[in-house]
């Protein structure tokens, strides 16, 4: 022991620690600032770990002297001076000070009380007191070209610029689908845009295409004053030009004092793509995507977006965001319109390319978790893959989109409520947001919040039909007031709206009870059917369910003949498919086929039960309830109806005041008990 402490190997083992723990603490605290890989602070630990015995064997073997290290056998006991000793005492406080320095740091941090993460305003309360500085909107840039090319050119300057700046998680930046209500050439009120918004900043800008030769001016603006805080004007080579929008937006970013992390940095000076043709094309496919809401004409856009998006990805095999909304866009298909193998596999396809591609694009994880959402409402996974992108997608509110149409598929209604309500404050004029959020709303039976947001979409697309409709409806669910709807469909005719299966569904005629009103409904509804859940109704579906409440059962059963025939087509390709078997189940009870048609309703709650779809299981479980209404389980069909009532979902007090299917249970005790729990309460 007294050889250990002449050769000073206890005050080096001190020194060490203490050093190597400032060391680790120091490493772990900033190499993230700087995106240092975490295999460097790995290495770190495993360098002083290791080095410790070599430490200590060295202090045993050598000793400091004023000429030097020397071996310690060769010198005499008491002939190094004091003062390397008093060195030694001073570097040791030194570090013994920095330790409990650092030390009371972290315990500061570790019992200091947490803020809660910040909540995104929503565009339609935003209270400039609450409006991040750091918060801009990219305006799509004026196209003053010579040509029609020019018009989606300006589009994918504009984008490349905001995409950019989406990037750096320390802007707030509003998404395209939004800023694209404003593309106009008269002039912008760019206070009340802010404002509607919710950001500080504007970015305007225009650009013109002569030739090969494109000039792009950009434009940062203070909305609050109109000041101009930042501007320039370029000129390029229209195969140069993508080279300008990480110049523009790194400007535009110093102009607000953000911080930029290395990671944000590589992202923003990544070039997409050099092809022209190729953004055009990606351009057209986004807007076809961003207005693919509307139920009438949504499938049609769906597969022009596809068509175009095939086109963009011949062009250019290496541009990752076509095959990324491609993967979607079938996705999209696949559960909506064309539920086929083929379908399928090419949104399979197309999401491995992109992943093939970029496998660390935040782009490419979100694609994924809609492929995992659309194709196989696999809701762990695709959360999973949300998680993954989101540190690289900070402004994106696609992502929050999901994470909300994920939550309410999994009955998480407060938590899809939030994020899709986050959403809305980074994309507030999203229309399809917007009536997500509504639809949120719906099931949970909050009918004052979905009328709000009704009437905030028809301030941003005043008339439109089905908003309209919509709204109207409010009034019919909440306190079975079918006048609103009446009136507004009968006004709508009259104009002659285009989507007039939408506005004129058999499902409401059958509550109007009229036969003008459900002759008019199979009239406007096409042959063909409308998909819903990716199954379509045939208009015979409904030909037999208005036939049997005009106690016409000949009728009925030729119809519910036919529709069997379609829905029966569907199921031989696709055997397990909930949606097709549950429909089957209600057009078999039509038929008075009982054991068929309870075993079919009952299996396709089985193979999509609601704690597995909150929303499409709670769908398939009310179909349950009229088949079993329909073959005359009276019993059945009130304990069905009961667990519905008392969770979130479609039934509502309207419906089961007005329609016709819930008649055979009328004056049942229980089930008057049921209409009235669902009640207006003033």
């Amino acid at each position: 022991m007294a050889e250990l402490k002449r050769r000073k190997v206890y005050r080096v083992a001190v020194a060490y620690a203490v050093g190597g723990w400032l060391l680790i603490q120091i490493a772990t605290q900033t190499f993230p600032l700087f995106d240092v890989p975490n295999w460097a602070t790995r290495l770190v630990v495993l360098v002083l770990v290791l080095g410790f015995p070599i430490a200590l064997i060295i202090v045993w073997a050598f000793e400091l002297t004023p000429e030097g290290f020397k071996r310690t056998d060769e010198i005499a006991d008491g002939s190094v001076p004091r003062e390397t000793g008093y060195k030694f005492r001073i570097i040791f406080g030194l570090l013994a000070a920095l330790a409990v320095g650092l030390l009371l740091f972290q315990l500061y941090r570790l019992t200091a009380p947490t803020a809660d993460p910040p909540v995104l305003p929503s565009a339609s309360s935003a209270d400039p007191a609450v409006i991040p500085e750091k918060s801009i909107a990219v305006l799509p840039f004026d196209n003053f070209s010579e040509d029609d090319r020019g018009f989606w050119f300006g589009d994918a300057v504009q984008e490349e610029v905001l995409i950019d700046l989406a990037k750096i998680a320390d802007l707030k930046v509003i998404s395209r689908t939004s800023v694209m209500h404003y593309r106009t050439q008269v002039k912008r009120n760019l206070r009340e845009i802010a404002k509607d918004l919710g950001v500080t900043h504007v970015v305007e800008g225009s650009v013109t295409r002569v030739g090969e030769r494109v000039r792009v001016s950009a434009q940062l603006i203070d909305a609050a004053t109109d000041r101009h805080v930042w501007a320039e004007r370029y000129e390029r080579d229209s195969k140069d030009v993508f080279a300008l929008q990480s110049e523009i937006a790194k400007k535009i970013a110093d102009q607000l004092h953000a911080t930029i992390t290395a990671s944000e940095r590589r992202a923003i000076d990544k070039t997409r793509t050099n092809d022209l043709t190729a953004y055009d094309l990606y351009c057209r496919a986004e807007a076809l995507w961003d207005n693919a809401s509307d139920p009438m004409h949504g499938g049609e856009r769906l597969f022009e977006a596809a068509r175009l998006l095939e086109q963009a990805v011949v062009r250019d095999p290496k541009f990752l965001l076509p095959w990324c909304l491609l993967a979607k866009t079938h996705g999209a298909i696949y559960a909506q319109h064309d539920h086929t193998a083929p379908r399928l596999e090419a949104a399979t396809a197309a999401v491995e390319k992109a992943l093939q591609l970029e496998p660390r694009a935040g782009e490419a994880h979100l694609a994924l978790a809609c492929y995992h959402y659309y194709c196989f409402r696999d809701y762990d996974a695709a959360r999973r893959e949300l998680a993954l992108a989101r540190p690289l997608l900070p402004n994106d509110a696609e992502l929050l989109q999901y994470s909300g149409l994920i939550d309410r598929r999994e009955g998480r209604w407060v938590e899809a409520t939030q994020s899709l309500e986050q959403a809305l404050g980074l994309d507030p004029r999203n229309l399809f947001l917007i009536q997500q959020l509504a639809l949120t709303y719906m099931p949970q039976r909050r009918y004052g919040d979905e009328a709000r947001l009704w009437d905030r979409l028809l301030t941003i697309t005043p008339g439109d039909p089905l908003t309209r409709i919509s709204r109207a409806l409010v009034e019919l669910h909440a306190r079975a007031d079918i006048r609103p709807y009446q009136s507004t469909r009968a006004a709508l005719l009259v104009v002659g709206a285009t989507n007039i299966a939408d506005l004129d569904s058999p499902n409401y005629a059958l509550c109007e009870r009229s036969p003008d009103g459900l002759s008019r409904a199979l009239t406007n509804y096409p042959a063909e059917g409308i998909s819903s859940d990716g199954v379509l109704w045939p208009r015979a579906y409904w030909e037999g369910a208005i036939a049997l409440t005009r106690n016409d059962p000949a009728a009925a059963r030729s119809a519910f003949t036919a529709a069997r025939a379609d829905v029966a087509r569907t199921l031989k390709e696709q055997p397990d498919f909930p949606a097709a078997i549950s429909l089957l189940g209600i057009i078999d009870a039509g038929l008075g086929r009982r054991d068929g048609a309870i075993q079919q309703g009952r299996r396709a709650c089985q193979l999509l039960p609601i704690s597995n779809d909150a929303l499409a299981g709670a769908a398939l479980a009310l179909n349950l309830a009229q088949i079993y209404v329909w073959t005359g389980e009276m019993n059945l069909a009130i304990t069905q109806l009961e667990e519905l009532a008392r969770i979130p979902s479609d039934l509502s007090y309207g419906v089961l005041k007005l329609h016709p299917y819930w008649d055979s249970l009328r004056g049942d005790a229980r089930f008057d008990a049921i209409v009235a729990s669902l009640a207006p309460k003033s």
